[in-house]
Order: structure tokens, then sequence, then C-alpha cells
């Protein structure tokens, strides 16, 4: 996209001041799975799991959270290329740690980061079928981060009812616009054995994807 790293820069800071602005000029808002998106706010630190189309409109959740009395840091996964990199500056400058990696491929070096960032009780959020696609195909990160550290992931989703579709991304992500109606949901955790934690991906799947169809504003 942007091959300079301070124009890369810029544009986040301005991305990250839209998509706070956007998300708080809505006309409605409400909540689905109010009593699961508190947990959050709780002892243990969890996974966020949410479908990389959703990205621009799920900072509203970590808004919600913070309102609810959430004070655990929230680091977020970023692949290492250049778009990748954009979206991870947005989420710094949203207020969140970035760790650089992937859940694909390639992604030891960044699985293991996520794994201290979860020890030292930071929640993670994590794109499971990012960077690439297939869109919504959970790769077998999300699962295994689970099944290591033991902690329960949180299948969300997000979604404006005025929104523009970038439809030659791979993932038809969509852009929120101001003045519609705004929806946040958060579903049931979902447990991962560590002994069999690729088990679980059919179900992570299924769950994000019940997440997404509730999502409807």
């Amino acid at each position: 996209m942007f091959k300079s790293a301070p124009v890369r820069a810029v544009l986040a800071r301005l991305l990250a001041w839209y998509i706070h602005a956007v998300l708080r000029l809505q006309l409605g808002f409400r909540i689905e799975g109010a009593e699961n998106m508190r947990l959050l706010a709780g002892e243990q630190p969890m996974i966020t799991a949410f479908w990389h189309e959703t990205l621009p409109t799920m900072p509203v959740l970590w808004r919600e959270v913070h309102k609810a009395g959430m004070m655990r840091p929230a680091v977020a996964l970023a692949s290492r290329h250049r778009d990748g990199q954009l979206i991870g500056n947005i989420m710094r400058a949203l207020g969140m740690g970035l760790v650089s990696g992937s859940s694909s491929k390639g992604g030891v070096a960044g699985m293991q980061e996520l794994v201290r960032s979860i020890k030292g009780g930071a929640h993670v959020a994590i794109t499971p079928d990012g960077p690439r696609g297939p869109a919504r195909r959970a790769a077998a990160g999300v699962a295994a981060l689970a099944g290591i550290t033991g902690v329960k992931i949180l299948p969300c989703a997000a979604a404006t009812s005025r929104f523009i579709t970038l439809h030659k991304s791979w993932d038809q992500m969509r852009i929120p616009l101001p003045f519609g109606r705004l929806v946040l949901v958060c579903g049931a955790p979902v447990e991962v054995s560590r002994e069999d934690w690729r088990a679980a991906l059919p179900a992570i799947e299924a769950a994000l994807n019940a997440a997404q169809e509730r999502a409807v504003p």
C-alpha cells in the first residue's frame, strides 16, 4: 500500500482518529451478550477473537469494556507485511499493545510473545482468518494459543448500519460511516483443551460465525 514508514505512521493516526470519532457518531447502539463482555473485566485474561472484516468496528469492544471497569492491558496481533503494520499502528494509536506475527504461517515469534503477554496478565485480540484469509476460516494459531495458555476465547463481532465495503479486499472489509446504528456482539466463551486443541477449530469458527450473524444493527 504505502512504502514510506512515516507516511504509514501519519495515515495510521488519521485513521485511528476517524475510527474513534465515527464509532461515537452513531445514532443508536446496543450490546448483545453484555454478560460475556463483562468477563473481560474479570480476574483472568482472555483471547478476544473476531473476523478480519470487522477490524475497523471492533475498537467499540474496548471502549465498552473500559466503561465496565477493565484495567487489564490488551495486545493485538498484526502481521509483518505493510498492510498489517498499518493496521497494527492504528490499533496502537487506539491504545492497544502490538505484537508482530501471524496466526497462520511463520508466526512462531509472534505466538511466543502472545503467550508471554497472556501469562503477564494481558488480554489478546486476534483475527483468526488474518492476515490474508481465506475469509472466515480460522487458522490454527488461535486454538493453539488458547490450548497452551489455558485461557478462554471470547468470540465477538461488531457492525454498523452505514458502511463502505472494500470490495477489492480479500475479506470484503467494511469501513463504518457516521450517523447509523452500531451493534456489538459477544458470544459465550469457547474453552480449548491443551491436549487436543486442534479439535476446537470447528467450534471456534462456529462461534465466530454465530456472533457475526447476530451483528445486525
